[in-house]
C-alpha cells in the first residue's frame, strides 16, 4: 500500500473515532475514487503515490467546480459543504506551485522543446510543450495555469 493511501485509511480511522462526520464522509469518498481507479483498466493494480495525487486532484476540481454552481443557484449551504470537503481535500495535496514557478516550469519547457526541434517552438508545438510542462510539474500546478502561462510565452 502506497504511503498516501495508508495515510488516508489512518486518518479516516481517526476521523471515525472523534465522530467527525464531515472528515469521515469526504476520506470515505477519497478512498472509493481511489479504489475505483485501480480497479479500472484491463486488471486491477496498487496505485502509486503519483496516481493517487492525481486521483485526489480530481477529486478537488469537482468540489470546487460544484461548489461554484451552488454558489450561482443561491445554495450557499450546498456551496459551503462543497468548500469543506474541497479543503480536507488540500491537506492531502502537494502545496501548488506559485505563478512564478509556473512561469519557470513553462520557460523550461519551452527550452527543452526548442532544444529536440533545432528552433524556438510556436503555437503549432504547443501540445509537446503542454507535455513537457506537465511531466514537470508532477501534478503541483492546474492544467489551465500551465496552458495560459505557456501561451503566453509562445
Amino acid at each position: 500500500m502506497t504511503e498516501l493511501k495508508a495515510r488516508l485509511r489512518t486518518d479516516l480511522t481517526a476521523a471515525m473515532k472523534s465522530k467527525d462526520a464531515l472528515r469521515t464522509g469526504t476520506l470515505r469518498m477519497l478512498l472509493a475514487a481511489v479504489q475505483t481507479a485501480e480497479v479500472s483498466g484491463p486488471e486491477a493494480r496498487e496505485l502509486s503515490d503519483a496516481e493517487v495525487i492525481a486521483v485526489l486532484s480530481k477529486e478537488a476540481k469537482k468540489r470546487n467546480e460544484a461548489a461554484l454552481v451552488f454558489e450561482q443557484a443561491g445554495r450557499g449551504e450546498l456551496a459551503a459543504n462543497e468548500r469543506a470537503e474541497e479543503e480536507i481535500i488540500d491537506e492531502y495535496l502537494p502545496t501548488p506551485l506559485t505563478d512564478a514557478e509556473v512561469a519557470h516550469i513553462a520557460d523550461t519547457a519551452i527550452a527543452e522543446i526548442a532544444e529536440e526541434l533545432g528552433e524556438r517552438p510556436g503555437m503549432r508545438q504547443m501540445g509537446q510543450v503542454m507535455k513537457t510542462a506537465t511531466r514537470l510539474a508532477e501534478g503541483r500546478a492546474d492544467g489551465s495555469r500551465l496552458s495560459a502561462a505557456v501561451k503566453a510565452r509562445l
